[in-house]
């Protein structure tokens, strides 16, 4: 009887040595799954922005390089972006049916990028983001008015729920990606700051000189002048708390003069970066990617209003897409996979977590 229990009983703990390395062979085999050898933070944004605006492109977002800096500032948080872009693919992967691989949907580059348009949902439903708008003037002209304020809110709710009136211009070939995000805007206040300053940088001065109001559950917007043609910058999620946020040239709010970049989509470009979505073009050549597999490669951005099709990378550009450079009125529309990528951040445990609660 005795033999017997030892037997059993050396059984029982070879049965548990193997259920345990199936467990964690299980384990490992789903993170290796999650692909993050495409993942990059820095980018040459800083040489790239700097000889487009020298060329009179006319159209400068410097989010790439705000990022670069706070790289360079903050030690830490190269690894922090690593690890909520881990995530991302990982929540995006979890929402894929069984057999979808992580191929792009239209030429577009990504592992677990999203865009299979095969995933059941996130539970959340939509999401309402609350906003403070600070108005940083010198004089009138840049004191946007209340109504321009309401507009560039309806502007972003028309956008991220694909409600704009110019979604029927996109091309059939994109048609079946075009989503709603469920993301919504509410204005939660407007602050107005008189100050002899008469232009403001990308350094985040204007947010250090008036700081953001509750950035773990509100989306902060700094409206102001900025200086060499640069039409706004906005923070990925990550960054420093103190500096959270977008900045916009008070010019392009719906109704401004900074033409063709005046009717409100300066900010859904922004608030995209914002919620974590890059370039189109992934700031870099055909060999980089945005993390979307729905939205198709391209060596850089499209300005103007492009005529369809513009092919690079051999593969048609999505011109119309809000993360491209284009003129406010040629841009029209976020992809199933991008949504997906937005969404992932609002999880439990996700750097915009908080905003959904």
């Amino acid at each position: 009887m005795k033999k017997l229990f030892l037997s059993l009983t050396a059984l029982g703990l070879i049965l548990s040595s193997c259920s345990d390395d199936s467990n964690e062979n299980l384990a490992n085999d789903q993170q290796s799954k999650i692909d993050m050898s495409d993942f990059y933070v820095y980018t040459d944004a800083d040489i790239d922005e700097t000889n487009r605006l020298a060329e009179g492109k006319g159209k400068s977002c410097y989010s790439m390089v705000n990022l670069n800096r706070l790289l360079n500032e903050n030690p830490g948080l190269e690894k922090k972006m690593y690890d909520i872009e881990y995530n991302t693919r990982a929540f995006i992967a979890g929402k894929k049916p069984d057999g979808v691989g992580n191929g792009n949907g239209n030429g577009g580059g990504g592992n677990d990028g999203g865009g299979d348009g095969g995933g059941t949902g996130d539970n959340l439903g939509v999401i309402n983001i609350p906003v403070y708008v600070h108005v940083v003037y010198s004089n009138s002209a840049e004191n946007v008015s209340d109504q321009q304020i309401n507009s560039q809110i309806a502007v972003l709710n028309e956008d991220f729920r694909a409600t704009n009136n110019d979604l029927n211009q996109v091309p059939s070939e994109f048609s079946s990606v075009v989503t709603d995000s469920e993301i919504n805007f509410t204005l939660d206040g407007v602050f107005r700051h008189a100050n002899p300053q008469t232009s403001w940088g990308t350094n985040d001065a204007v947010k250090n000189e008036y700081p953001p109001i509750t950035p773990e559950t509100h989306l902060n917007i700094w409206v102001c002048n900025l200086g060499g043609g640069i039409l706004g910058y906005a923070q990925f999620p990550g960054g420093p708390s103190n500096t959270d946020g977008v900045v916009l040239l008070y010019s392009s709010l719906p109704g401004g003069s900074a033409a063709p970049y005046n009717e409100g989509r300066t900010a859904t470009h922004e608030v995209g970066h914002y919620l974590n979505l890059r370039h189109i073009w992934g700031d870099g050549r055909c060999n980089r990617d945005d993390f979307v597999a729905d939205t198709p490669e391209s060596d850089g951005p499209n300005y103007g209003c492009p005529s369809y099709p513009t092919v690079n990378c051999r593969s048609t550009d999505m011109t119309m897409n809000y993360m491209d450079y284009v003129n406010d009125a040629c841009m029209y529309m976020f992809s199933e996979g991008q949504k997906e990528r937005m969404r992932a951040i609002f999880q439990s445990g996700g750097s915009r977590s908080a905003m959904a609660n």
